[in-house]
Formats: C-alpha cells, sequence, structure tokens
C-alpha cells in the first residue's frame, strides 16, 4: 500500500498557487456560529481569538502532544487566532521524536526570551495554507508546502487510506484502530501527514474553510 502524489483534481477547482499569507482571513463574526473545540486543551474564546490558558505539550507525552496538535489543527481550520505558550520538555526529546517543522504549518507559540531556535524557526517559517485538505467523493486531495519553494500534492484514494485519515481526525492510541488502519496510519505518518507520538496519532492536515485571496470558501 503507497501514497504516491496524486494527479486527480478534486470536484472543485484547488486553490491557485499563489503564496500563502501569513494569517488566517478575517471571518465575518455574524455570518458563523462559536466552533466547536476540543475540550482536552484549556483555553477562552472570544470572538475569532483563542487564549490556551496552560503551556501546550508540544514535547509530551502520547496523549498529550496529539491532543495539543488537534487543537492546534481546529483552531487553525476555523480561522481563529490562537495564542499559547510551548511547555517546556522536562527532558531533551529522545533522538526518533519527530521534527517540529512537521507542525510548522500550525499557529506557533508566542514568542518568548531565550527560547528554543527551533521555535523561532517555526514562527519565521510559518504562513498560513502550508497543509490542508479537501475532499472529494471516494477521496482526500492535500496540499503540502512545508517545505517551500517545493510543494506535494496527495491523492488518498484507498479506502483503507481514508478510513485511517477519518480515524484521525481525533487524537487516537494506535492500539485502539485496526491492524489495517494502523498499517494505514504509519504510510500517512511516513508522509508527514499524520503524527505519531508515544503509541498515539492525529492527522495533521486542517480543512481550511477560507482562503486568504482571494477570500473565498475552499
Amino acid at each position: 500500500m503507497t501514497v504516491p502524489p496524486g494527479t486527480r483534481p478534486a470536484t472543485s477547482p484547488v486553490p491557485s498557487e499563489t503564496t500563502p499569507g501569513t494569517r488566517p482571513p478575517a471571518l465575518p463574526t455574524t455570518a458563523r456560529p462559536a466552533p466547536a473545540l476540543p475540550t482536552a486543551v484549556p483555553h477562552r474564546l472570544t470572538g475569532t481569538a483563542v487564549h490556551v490558558t496552560a503551556p501546550l505539550p508540544l514535547h509530551g507525552e502520547g496523549r498529550a502532544t496529539t491532543q495539543a496538535v488537534q487543537f492546534l489543527r481546529e483552531c487553525l481550520s476555523h480561522g481563529l487566532r490562537v495564542t499559547y505558550d510551548a511547555a517546556r520538555p522536562v527532558l531533551p526529546p529522545e533522538p526518533d521524536t519527530y521534527n517540529l517543522r512537521t507542525l510548522r504549518h500550525l499557529p506557533p507559540p508566542a514568542e518568548h526570551p531565550e527560547e528554543p531556535a527551533e521555535l523561532t524557526s517555526w514562527r519565521t517559517g510559518h504562513a498560513y495554507g502550508m497543509l490542508y485538505h479537501r475532499r472529494g467523493p471516494g477521496f482526500i486531495t492535500v496540499m503540502d508546502r512545508r517545505e517551500r519553494p517545493a510543494s506535494a500534492r496527495f491523492t488518498l484514494d484507498h479506502p483503507d487510506l481514508l478510513g485511517a485519515f477519518d480515524a484521525l481526525h481525533e487524537a487516537t492510541p494506535l492500539a485502539a484502530l485496526t491492524p489495517v488502519h494502523q498499517e494505514a496510519a504509519g504510510l500517512l505518518a511516513d508522509e508527514r501527514l499524520a503524527l505519531v507520538v508515544d503509541g498515539w496519532a492525529v492527522a495533521l492536515p486542517p480543512r481550511l474553510r477560507r482562503w486568504p485571496v482571494p477570500c473565498t470558501g475552499i
């Protein structure tokens, strides 16, 4: 089972290759209900601004880290501006721990003096729309611009890949997946479309509901 670069177009046109903006586009507050954000992360939502009230463990144990990533993904998906601090790891990350560049499409943490260089790099390299997915009838198209100027496009149309992608919409222990979906989750992780940490996994590409230029629904 492989994840080949996709060539099939989505049902509706994919946004142009215009360089993404650096922040989500403003959405009319009168036209959108309050989004349902994951409750595992304590936060305050005021209009389109989210303040996370506890540091997020980006290099913590599996459940906490994947739930934090899911929360940031959903804030991005809804076009919310999120403010949070990254928790300092108690111990240095293990050698096989994921690289934070995998998360550079997500909103970066607040800036602090003497912060690790990888957080500064995340902030300077972040742009809106670096990774997202769109769904068509029986397939999902993923656009990945995290390693600019290169970009990659994937089409997920195998039932097992689609099932694993949907299962990982929420942070999930791998042990709770079927063996077939565990294998598919590993393939998604190999392409950096899912994050696997300490036996937990979560899908990384958000579904963006607005595009900055032109500001249209996608």
